[in-house]
C-alpha cells in the first residue's frame, strides 16, 4: 500500500522526540540553626520586654534558677515571645492593693512552644514570690513552657511548701527573676480592662480585653 505524503506528515508528531525530562527536584535547603543561649551566663541576666504599655526590664537569676532562666532566654533569643501578649490580670480583692498578678506568653501556641522545662521549686532556688517577681505559669509541676506571670504583690502561697501533703502545693511555682524597672508598666497592664465572660474556671473574668501586646523580648549585654 502506498502512503501519500500528507498521511506520512500527519503521523510524524507521534514519532517526535519525547519532551525533555523535568529537572530533578532539589531538596529544600535545611533551615538555619536556631539561635542558642550562650553556654555560660552571668549570675543575673538583664532582659528588656517591650510591650504596648511600655518597657519592663527584668533581672533573671541564672545562678539559682538556671533551667528556668535558660528556658525563658531561649524563647526570647528565638523570638518566640515576639507578637504574643499579656492576656490575664488576676485581681485579688483582699489585702493591700494592687494585689495579684499579670500573665502573658505563648498561650500554648503549638507554633511557638518548646518541650516543658524541669521544675525548679523555690525551696531549691531561694527565689520567693515577692512583688515584682517573674514566675513560670504551669499546670502540673514540670509542665511550664512559654507562659509566665509577674506579681504585683507578695504571694507566698505560690512558694513551694515541702511540708504539704498536696504535691502541687509542695512543688509551688518556679520563680526565676524580678522586675528592675517598669513596675509602672506592670501596674498599667494589671489595671487594663478585662472581659466579664472570657476565660474558663478561675480565669473567667480575668482575661484582658484587649490584650496588651508583647512586641519583643531581648537579652541585653551585661
Amino acid at each position: 500500500m502506498t502512503i501519500d505524503r500528507r498521511t506520512l506528515l500527519a503521523a510524524l508528531p507521534a514519532l517526535a522526540a519525547p519532551p525533555a525530562l523535568a529537572a530533578p527536584r532539589r531538596k529544600p535547603a535545611a533551615p538555619p540553626p536556631l539561635p542558642q543561649v550562650p553556654a555560660v551566663l552571668p549570675d543575673l541576666v538583664t532582659v528588656a520586654m517591650l510591650t504596648d504599655a511600655g518597657t519592663i526590664t527584668l533581672a533573671l537569676d541564672a545562678k539559682n534558677a538556671p533551667l528556668t532562666t535558660r528556658n525563658f532566654l531561649t524563647y526570647a533569643l528565638q523570638k518566640r515571645f515576639d507578637g504574643t501578649a499579656f492576656y490575664r490580670a488576676m485581681k485579688l480583692a483582699w489585702g493591700d492593693q494592687p494585689n495579684g498578678l499579670i500573665q502573658g506568653g505563648t498561650q500554648m501556641d503549638p507554633r511557638r512552644i518548646m518541650p516543658p522545662v524541669a521544675h525548679e521549686p523555690t525551696s531549691q532556688t531561694g527565689i520567693l514570690h515577692k512583688a515584682g517577681t517573674i514566675s513560670m505559669a504551669r499546670y502540673a509541676p514540670g509542665t511550664a513552657t512559654g507562659d509566665f506571670s509577674i506579681l504585683l504583690s507578695d504571694m507566698p502561697g505560690l512558694d513551694a511548701d515541702p511540708k504539704s501533703t498536696d504535691p502541687d502545693l509542695q512543688a509551688g511555682f518556679a520563680a526565676f527573676g524580678r522586675v528592675t524597672t517598669g513596675m509602672d508598666v506592670v501596674a498599667r497592664i494589671y489595671a487594663a480592662p478585662t472581659s466579664a465572660t472570657k476565660g474558663e474556671g478561675v480565669m473567667r473574668g480575668q482575661m484582658l480585653e484587649p490584650v496588651v501586646r508583647i512586641l519583643s523580648v531581648r537579652m541585653l549585654q551585661s
